[in-house]
């Protein structure tokens, strides 16, 4: 019997459910009166049992796991019929005071954001103590103890260590498993997954469904899981709700449902998925080089002591040397921290880097504001987040002529005409120029940022992550729009990713990095259909595959801890290299 095994206590009969949904309905108080957001939702789910509920955004998943979880927020949003049954507890009647002691206690939750989720000014382990102890009458030392080994039972690295620190201390990956120690340290019936994964690289992706998966069969654990990765979906779920607008449109068995769709909005939804080995073959692409890299560094200071020298360095980017040519998309791929935004960043002047860099054939080291100003016509970005990109206090009509301003293009009225043509280029009409940003979807969002980098006619154009965080089928929308965009104005695209499902499908060149460094660089062909290096391998496995009768291989997975990039100054070009170690098993090592 597993350590999990002999912390998980009395369950319910395994035939019969343990949390029941009937006929929920919940809605939201506006000025014209209720309006619906969940509508005569009905489910059971079993001991065991993993419960995929799926869709777009706004389609009703989190709304409906707040109802369960009692967390609506009040008074503008309340559950308006049915009931959520939890065993034999109905639990929207609850007063709070109840329903608190069941939180944690028979039903968790697991938020996608785990930043927000964990107090930053309380550590790990006092939070772990926390929670226990909220709910069980033990001592601190015994509430240590069981934290420590919830900590151990999510494969935690150095847990002793986790529990002493803050959360801003801890990688993405690593706080996730923490709130999963933390929803699971009191052996829940049900644990609410939502959206888990979303914000996680391809690897710890992998690692978080795979502690998932062994967790369950260890505690017997029902899960609800909440997502709009269909991939995600395939390879976790028994059974799968499709939700739009509210409203349950298909319930199946997961292999049914994948096999056999039977409402148009779940066809419409699977065919969106980006899947490994649909991209269209493309013909080289010959164009003259639009950007260039080589050898380039890139070093933030860290300062210590008494006196606040600088006494280390980060060493975020260590002698990269690439090329993006004129209409070619160079993919850029690896996980969080490995250097590719800070290549971007490098790219249009916002960080100091050592090396050489050129755009357009001028190089950007030495020149001055007006040499600068120029430089970043030929070159613009996309970011991840179009909220945090646009300014809520502009119309969208002067938000995208804004480029056209700065470097004094055209009359206030041909600005005006350029930012109309531009929305109709993007697929949005020019009736939303004096709108604002929050009054379009984020999808929308996206085009919009997309229109006001298209303003001054880049050659190049930087996307960061600018699809990571859209559903799928407005993520297939906007990699379309950027792939006709290319084809219409000849733009090079660094697109920098994650996502080497996304990659594999829009890219004709890819570079693969790893702590600072491009391990591996081809063709798209060449990186997806022979990779060379083992950590390719590693993120090509990782990928969720959208087909549940799909049999995984045995993936390549780093052992031991990530060497660190931090060192002191005057160290010299730092080499990391992954060791195979057998049994499918890599070794990072400095040297």
């Amino acid at each position: 019997m597993s350590v999990m095994q002999e912390m998980s206590g009395a369950v319910a009969a395994p035939d019969a459910p343990v949390l029941v949904v009937d006929q929920l309905c919940v809605a939201v108080r506006t000025e014209g009166g209720m309006k619906p957001l969940v509508r005569d939702l009905s489910f059971s789910l079993r001991r065991g049992e993993t419960l995929a509920i799926a869709g777009e955004s706004g389609s009703g998943k989190s709304i409906t796991s707040l109802a369960i979880m009692g967390l609506l927020p009040p008074p503008a949003v309340r559950v308006t019929g049915g009931a959520v049954r939890l065993g034999g507890v109905e639990l929207t009647a609850l007063p709070e005071s109840r329903m608190r002691s069941l939180r944690g206690d028979r039903i968790a939750m697991i938020f996608q954001e785990p930043m927000t989720s964990l107090n930053p000014v309380l550590t790990v382990g006092a939070q772990l103590v926390e929670a226990i102890r909220a709910h069980e009458a033990v001592g601190r030392a015994e509430a240590r103890a069981r934290a420590l080994e919830a900590l151990r039972a999510v494969r935690l690295s150095q847990p002793e260590r986790r529990l002493e620190q803050y959360p801003h201390e801890l990688s993405g990956g690593m706080r996730q498993r923490v709130m999963i120690a933390m929803a699971l340290a009191l052996r829940p019936e049900v644990l609410i997954a939502d959206e888990p994964t979303t914000a996680l690289d391809v690897t710890v992706q992998r690692e978080v469904l795979d502690l998932l998966r062994d967790l369950q069969r260890d505690l017997g654990t029902a899960i609800i899981l909440i997502t709009h990765d269909m991939g995600v979906v395939a390879e976790m779920a028994d059974r799968v709700i499709v939700m739009k607008d509210g409203a349950q449109v298909e319930t199946a068995a997961t292999a049914d449902l994948f096999a056999r769709p039977q409402a148009q909005y779940t066809r419409d939804l699977l065919a969106a998925v980006p899947r490994m080995g649909a991209g269209a073959v493309r013909a080289p692409v010959t164009g003259d080089v639009v950007a260039s890299l080589r050898d380039v560094v890139v070093r933030f200071p860290l300062k210590g002591g008494l006196l606040g020298r600088v006494t280390q360095n980060v060493h975020a980017v260590e002698h990269v040397s690439l090329e993006v040519r004129r209409g070619e998309t160079f993919a850029l791929v690896g996980e969080s921290g490995c250097g590719k935004s800070t290549i971007a960043k490098a790219i249009v002047g916002l960080v100091p880097h050592q090396g050489r860099i050129e755009v357009g054939g001028q190089a950007l080291e030495g020149l001055d504001t007006a040499g600068q100003k120029a430089l970043r016509r030929k070159v613009q970005m996309v970011f991840q987040d179009p909220m945090a990109a646009l300014d809520p206090r502009m119309t969208v009509g002067d938000l995208i002529a804004e480029p056209l301003v700065i470097h004094g293009v055209g009359t206030r009225t041909e600005q005006r005409a350029a930012a109309a043509e531009l929305m109709a280029r993007v697929g949005l009409g020019a009736d939303g120029l004096d709108r604002y940003p929050h009054e379009f979807s984020g999808g929308q969002r996206q085009r919009i940022c997309i229109a006001r980098a298209l303003a001054l006619k880049p050659e190049l154009i930087i996307a960061d992550e600018s699809v990571s965080a859209l559903d799928v089928s407005v993520q297939a929308r906007v990699l379309e729009l950027l792939r006709a965009l290319q084809a219409e104005f000849g733009i090079a695209f660094l697109f920098i990713s994650h996502d080497m499902a996304v990659v594999e499908n829009i890219s004709d060149r890819v570079a693969v990095m790893y702590l600072g460094q491009i391990v591996e660089t081809g063709t798209r062909a060449q990186v997806f259909g022979n990779p060379q290096h083992a950590y390719t391998r590693r993120l090509i496995e990782a990928v969720p595959v959208p087909d549940p009768a799909h049999v995984r291989a045995a993936g390549v997975r780093l052992a031991g801890e990530v060497p660190s990039p931090v060192h002191d100054v005057g160290r010299g070009p730092v080499r990391v290299t992954l060791v195979d170690v057998g049994g499918g098993h890599l070794v990072a090592r400095e040297g």
